[in-house]
């Protein structure tokens, strides 16, 4: 790129800050958590549509990929109200297209759960932007949005395609994107504005929710030596599913995830059991979660998870008569990744390189991502770059730096220029 274009287009962004935060705090201040994604949504539509893009708004229709490999049926899931909003920027069809990719859901919250600041404030302290959704990822909708918008108006139209693409239900399904991708979306290449703290992530891992039931025998208190006490059985459970993470951790390697403990978390988390002080517990359940490695197959790794806890099982008389109940969440699985030397890699770090003065840091996600299904399904190579923080994500008083804002949107805005010609 040309120094004086690179510099016309770093200065507008700098000229524009008040806007480009004005539209943040807009979208903070909009309650969109999973399944509540429409006022948002109107938001966005109302910006691409001021943009002069084109608009496709559609609620996603589950009878469409009922028979995709990645759907599962979530019981009471409807889309009613809830549409994904694609803008999309012609372009020539002859330069490369892009797909920008972002969801406007977060999380619930309760605002009396310790929120020092309202969860739907928006406001600007110290440095920081603080609301529900800040970095986990209406920063990075925004940025990519503005990072376009900044763009057409200073007359440096990209030569190719750009396709926005704001969904919702990222944060139960992924359903969002996936509809998207089954709806004939897909570029020569994509940027998923996830949170990132600014690093390049050329992949993300995957995630199971696990559930493991656990059937005990029942006694009283005053002779529970008969019993089978569910919860003496679940800590074994508990020890096995450690013991799982420990041999994963010892096996599984990835050069972008140096320290794979935080890839391959694998532990229980939620355990209940008993119903009565004086009443020695028959059933416990036991919740958790484990970390894939992007290259792992989702049903091999169900294999190794449930033939640990058999071996486990195997080895006490009562559970291997009654052995344990398992099953697993079976949506938003798999782990995704593209090379670290992709054209789009170095097309992000070299914008990265320009717009910071700052060589970029390439790095694996150690969350999942809709990048997943613009890669697996999509044929669309996808990096994930953003300006949220992943530590702050889903956290009471969440926050995004405004520097982070401010530097992702130039990033990005030099990405799309560079990228679509």
């Amino acid at each position: 790129m040309k120094a004086a274009i690179r510099d016309r287009i770093l200065q507008a962004i700098e000229d524009r800050e008040d806007r480009i935060l004005a539209f943040l705090q807009s979208l903070v201040r909009i309650d969109s958590h999973t399944g509540n994604e429409g006022e948002a949504q109107d938001l966005i539509a109302r910006m691409l549509r001021d943009m002069d893009l084109e608009l496709d708004i559609f609620e996603p229709d589950l009878n469409t990929f009922k028979e995709h490999p990645a759907f599962y049926p979530i019981p009471g899931l409807s889309f009613t109200g809830r549409p994904n909003v694609i803008g999309i920027y012609k372009g020539d069809p002859q330069a490369r297209s892009l797909i920008l990719n972002g969801h406007v859901d977060t999380i619930p919250f309760d605002a009396n759960a310790g929120w020092q600041i309202p969860p739907l404030s928006g406001i600007l302290k110290e440095g920081e932007l603080y609301g529900c959704g800040s970095s986990d990822m209406k920063s990075g909708l925004a940025s990519m949005i503005m990072a376009l918008h900044i763009l057409l108006e200073i007359g440096l139209s990209p030569r190719g395609r750009v396709i926005i693409v704001s969904v919702v239900d990222e944060e139960l399904t992924g359903y969002g994107t996936l509809s998207c991708v089954l709806r004939g979306y897909r570029a020569d290449a994509g940027i998923c504005a996830e949170t990132s703290d600014l690093q390049i992530m050329p992949a993300c891992i995957g995630r199971l929710w696990f559930t493991i039931e656990i059937k005990g025998k029942s006694a009283g208190i005053a002779t529970r030596w008969l019993a089978e006490n569910a919860i003496e059985k679940g800590i074994k459970i508990v020890h096995a599913v450690d013991d799982l993470e420990r041999m994963r951790i010892a096996d599984l390697t990835h050069p972008l995830y140096p320290d794979n403990r935080m890839a391959l978390p694998c532990q229980v988390t939620m355990f209940n059991a008993g119903s009565f002080p004086s009443a020695t517990p028959e059933t416990a359940v036991l919740r958790g979660s484990l970390g894939l490695m992007p290259y792992e197959d989702v049903e091999g790794v169900k294999r190794q998870f449930c033939r640990q806890i058999e071996l486990i099982s195997m080895s006490d008389p009562w559970l291997r008569s009654h052995p344990p109940v398992i099953t697993f969440k079976e949506v938003g699985a798999d782990g995704a990744e593209i090379p670290i030397d992709h054209p789009i890699v170095e097309t992000l770090s070299e914008a990265f390189r320009e717009s910071t003065k700052r060589d970029p840091t390439i790095a694996g996600r150690t969350g999942g991502a809709d990048s997943r299904y613009l890669i697996k399904y999509g044929k669309t190579p996808t990096v994930i770059f953003g300006p949220g923080v992943t530590a702050k994500m889903h956290m009471v008083n969440e926050s995004v730096p405004l520097t982070n804002v401010l530097e992702a949107t130039k990033t990005l805005a030099l990405a799309i220029h560079n990228w679509c010609q």
